[in-house]
């Protein structure tokens, strides 16, 4: 454990020194770098979808190109694509973590439907164009920036991480989206609420719990730093990004045992073993949550690629520090959860698959512009299309990010 200590540390110390190393260009013509420039604008949007993805999108399924045309009427037809859909915004959400019946959650379910809803209808206007799609959105965002004051109880971090991710894709896309037709006044109220209600709980530090409350507080912190234009936002999400993901995502190359977050306190084998749910072995791929449940590794996928994927609109190659992590671990649990047994070094035998719509975003990185070939996870994918959404914070990503390396 001690080595497994020193080694993030130098790795920390080293950190600012690889800053300002040169930039490094991409596999096309895009020149990346490590870290945003105090000065630089940020690209707008740029929060896990850019204009061009965004074009992309709208040219397919106008073509009526699968599976992009099935994601999109998928996306049209759920609940949250419907003009009548009616927001039920809280001033107070209210989220007990497990299981307290004495204390009933109030407002968590309603809030994080009501942001996927606004980013679905975000969506559904980049597609067809129909104004009916931007008001609806609008409408709804409005709604909770007049009420939405504070998130109380255990899970309030990871409540406004899942909310708060959505919010920000959803903002980011009406706010730079012409036609849309955003008033300032209500714009500058809605990142008034962000900055009050969502951004001091996800920018809390939370070394010692399950790296998926981590991580998606980190997706929701990036994302709201950029339709904020907060570099200060923006550097702590890059920092807390390369803290979490070698310690949460394990390749032989670490050492005999994983990194640990650092301040987590995990610093002894028993400690070590119980943080990653009884797991003594440790081949590339495996996640520390990985038996415990494959859902909750699909979120940390997901988080993690959705946090690269933002910095990469913004010009910082985060994939590129993780790319073997995510490639591993996206190989590793989708051969599990297609249904491959499991060894008995691996959770006794036994893993949960239950992953979710969580493979899109990674996947077209490392497949699209990487050139990257991961076969178990490039099947799963093409199996389970098109990508729905989770109901927590991951949403039609197989229509926005399937084969869409678009910058």
């Amino acid at each position: 454990m001690r080595s497994a200590r020193f080694r993030a540390a130098v790795a920390l110390l080293l950190a600012p020194l690889l800053a300002t190393a040169c930039a490094t260009t991409d596999a096309g013509t895009r020149t990346m770098a490590r870290a945003l420039p105090p000065d630089a604008a940020f690209t707008h949007p740029g929060v896990l979808v850019s204009d061009a993805q965004l074009d992309a999108v709208r040219e397919k399924v106008t073509a009526g190109k699968q599976p992009w045309l099935k994601a999109y009427l998928d996306m049209r037809d759920s609940k949250y694509g419907a003009y009548k859909y009616r927001a039920e915004p809280y001033a107070s959400v209210d989220c007990p973590g497990g299981d307290h019946a004495d204390r009933p959650a109030h407002g968590c379910v309603q809030e994080r439907e009501d942001a996927i809803a606004a980013y679905t209808q975000a969506l559904l206007f980049r597609v067809t164009g129909k104004q009916q799609h931007a008001v609806k959105a609008r409408e709804i965002m409005d709604a909770w920036s007049a009420r939405m004051r504070k998130h109380t109880e255990e899970d309030a971090g990871l409540q406004t991480g899942w909310a708060g991710a959505t919010w920000a894709r959803a903002a980011e896309i009406v706010r730079h989206s012409a036609g849309a037709g955003w008033p300032q006044d209500r714009v500058a109220r809605f990142q008034d609420m962000l900055r009050a209600a969502y951004l001091p709980a996800v920018t809390r530090k939370v070394p010692a719990y399950n790296g998926n409350w981590d991580l998606v507080m980190t997706d929701a912190a990036i994302g709201m730093a950029v339709f904020l234009d907060d570099h200060k936002a923006f550097d702590h999400a890059l920092q807390r990004f390369r803290e979490r993901v070698p310690a949460y995502f394990y390749l032989e190359k670490d050492g005999r045992v994983p990194l640990t977050p650092a301040g987590s306190g995990v610093n002894t084998p028993t400690k070590l073993t119980t943080y990653w749910f009884g797991q003594n072995t440790y081949k590339d791929g495996v996640s520390q949550e990985t038996c415990r449940n494959f859902k909750h590794v699909g979120y940390s996928i997901a988080a993690t690629a959705h946090i690269a994927e933002t910095a990469w609109h913004q010009g910082v190659d985060l994939y590129g520090e993780v790319k073997d992590r995510l490639k591993s671990a996206l190989a590793f649990h989708a051969r599990y959860q297609a249904g491959e047994p499991a060894p008995a070094w691996l959770c006794g035998g036994k893993v949960v698959r239950t992953m979710g719509p969580d493979l899109e975003v990674a996947l077209n990185h490392l497949e699209n512009r990487l050139d990257v070939s991961v076969p178990a996870a490039h099947k799963l994918a093409e199996e389970t299309r098109p990508a729905g959404t989770d109901n927590l914070f991951v949403s039609w990503e197989t229509l926005t990010h399937a084969g869409n390396p678009a910058s």
